[in-house]
């Protein structure tokens, strides 16, 4: 899953680009309004980490804006945003929420709570009620980062975890390679390279030759099954 973090506060930034990164997350920064509505605009983002207090404006207005369409999206428009700030009293909060925000958490957090919430609001997009994911013969838990086929541990690099993760949260769906791209890799990725063909053939090898279905000109679907 991609996200985007809205902080102007450099060490926090990169802290949080670090710890959600090691969580499997692809992550982007920005460290204002203006370059939060650059990255909005161009890229597909599943969650927004959101400051309030920004050089050039305030998290409050940039969530409203998401929320009226303002900022024109390439995703779906269904785009979670958690707010983080120090700013905790009830108006604020309530301010927040009522702006379109998603969630509220008040700084300074532990990044274990961070990530609790990050999964419960992903999870929404798939009526989730666990942190884990079940088809077929394939059970991924998203907390512990495992993942086990007809009950056999394998292991997953970070990449090859975001593919599954994102193939399961769709269940039969086709998902296109340039989508994974964009969800699963942050803004660093090169759109040119074989990364994303290349990481869904490991991924194949490991959960079995017939777990992950090829549609030729389409892209990829996840079968479940096992060879």
């Amino acid at each position: 899953m991609r996200l985007l973090v809205v902080e102007d506060e450099e060490d926090l930034a990169e802290g949080l680009r670090v710890g959600l990164g090691r969580a499997g997350y692809a992550v982007d920064l920005a460290g204002d309004v203006a370059g939060a509505y650059e990255q909005l605009t161009v890229n597909e983002y599943d969650l927004m980490l959101l400051d309030v207090n920004l050089p050039d404006g305030d998290g409050f207005s940039l969530c409203r804006s998401l929320r009226t369409g303002e900022i024109a999206t390439p995703g779906d428009d269904d785009l979670r945003v958690l707010m983080l700030t120090a700013r905790g009293d009830l108006t604020d909060r309530v301010r927040g929420l009522d702006d379109g925000a998603d969630d509220y958490l008040v700084k300074p957090f532990h990044l274990a709570e961070l990530l609790a919430r990050i999964r419960a609001l992903l999870r929404r997009d798939t009526s989730g009620t666990t942190a884990r994911l079940t088809l077929g013969d394939i059970v991924l838990d998203v907390a512990r980062h495992e993942v086990s086929v007809r009950g056999v541990p394998v292991t997953l690099t970070r990449k090859e975890f975001g593919v599954l993760e994102y193939l399961m949260t769709r269940p039969g769906r086709v998902v296109s390679g340039e989508e994974l791209l964009e969800h699963v890799w942050d803004a660093n990725a090169d759109p040119f390279t074989q990364t994303v063909r290349v990481t869904v053939g490991t991924l194949r090898r490991k959960l079995g030759e017939g777990s992950i279905e090829t549609v030729v000109g389409s892209g990829y679907r996840l079968t479940g099954s096992r060879s």
